[in-house]
């Protein structure tokens, strides 16, 4: 019981590990090397010995839930919280119990099979993101690719594969989350990917997505700078009314508007070849051109048209599709510098 009388809430360490925690604050107790070892995602830390000074950092606007190493802490301060006027719990048993709870719970069963690539991936890392530290998810995908996929997606990003096998056409993976701080991602700099788009033809341009996708997937920052013929890819499907000069109009007319009219590099057999390669993808689960694309927004790539080559090819802002910036040499060459790869297509 507080000086003011006020006696902390608590919540069960069990039902602690249920809660939505990106809609609620934590305040992680324990001091700076034990949450190096083992952290907590989006908590805010405030070492018990600086607790004096620290708590102006917590905001008042989320309930906060305080744990530390073993529950003996949690509960003084949560106390000190609910006398400032904070909804205030105290997780009891700390984040051991949890950790045990999260230790012992069964594994998120991810069903990849018959996704291709960079589907599996993608859908491991987006499920694997919103779980806690040392949580763990098992997955089963059929692409051959993915048993060598898994290995270097775990490797770069920090990931725990604590097993791996291929059986009758299915590749079994158990993958455990391992904190964020450990990640290569997070330690090491440099690691951005950057795609210069030229050519505007369909298979380069899908070869392109799918590695941004993938790239995206192991947590990289991805950037796609669209120039020349590629800025077609970039038009939208549908005609724009906008003011053109007469050789503006000309390139217009002459150039494909959009993914849907882009043609194949080699045997494109007057637009059949496309319409094949897009069947063909359909029949085997590939995700199409434009599913793929949309998928690389959701996942934060960035996509930057060259404002020199819209001008040169009479191309207005208004017709490129949502989710474009436009950019020039600087930043072409602003994203290069970050990166520890950069592919012309």
């Amino acid at each position: 019981m507080s000086a003011h009388g006020v006696e902390a809430k608590k919540i069960l360490a069990e039902d602690f590990a249920k809660l939505d925690h990106s809609k609620v604050t934590v305040l992680d107790l324990r001091e700076p090397d034990e949450v190096l070892v083992k952290n907590f995602d989006g908590a805010i830390n405030v070492p018990f010995s600086k607790i004096g000074t620290g708590l102006d950092a917590v905001p008042k606007d989320r309930t906060v839930y305080v744990i530390c190493r073993m529950g003996d802490f949690s509960e003084e301060v949560a106390e000190i919280l609910a006398d400032r006027g904070y909804d205030a719990y105290s997780v009891e048993g700390g984040y051991d119990a949890f950790a045990e709870i999260i230790k012992n719970a069964e594994p998120l069963f991810i069903d990849a099979k018959g996704l291709k690539c960079p589907g599996p991936i993608v859908k491991v890392a987006d499920t694997i993101k919103d779980l806690h530290t040392g949580q763990r998810v098992y997955v089963e995908a059929t692409e051959d690719a993915f048993y060598s996929d898994i290995k270097v997606w775990c490797d770069r990003t920090g990931n725990k594969l604590l097993d791996i096998s291929f059986n009758d056409g299915v590749i079994k993976a158990n993958i455990e989350k391992s904190p964020a701080q450990t990640s290569r991602a997070a330690v090491s700099g440099g690691d951005d990917k950057t795609f210069v788009v030229f050519s505007g033809d369909l298979d380069k341009t899908i070869a392109a997505f799918i590695m941004a996708n993938g790239a995206a997937a192991m947590g990289r920052r991805v950037t796609i700078f669209f120039t020349f013929w590629g800025l077609n890819i970039l038009r939208r499907t549908e005609r724009v009314s906008v003011r053109k000069a007469f050789i503006e109009k000309m390139f217009g007319l002459m150039m494909p508007r959009g993914t849907k009219k882009l043609g194949l590099s080699r045997m494109n057999m007057c637009g059949m070849g496309a319409k094949m390669i897009r069947s063909i993808m359909k029949s085997k689960g590939v995700d199409s051109l434009e599913e793929l694309i949309q998928q690389a927004i959701e996942h934060g790539v960035r996509l930057v048209a060259c404002q020199m080559s819209m001008d040169i090819m009479g191309i207005h802002k208004e017709e490129l599709i949502d989710g474009v910036e436009l950019g020039g040499v600087s930043t072409f060459l602003g994203s290069g510098e970050q990166s520890d790869m950069s592919l012309f297509i």
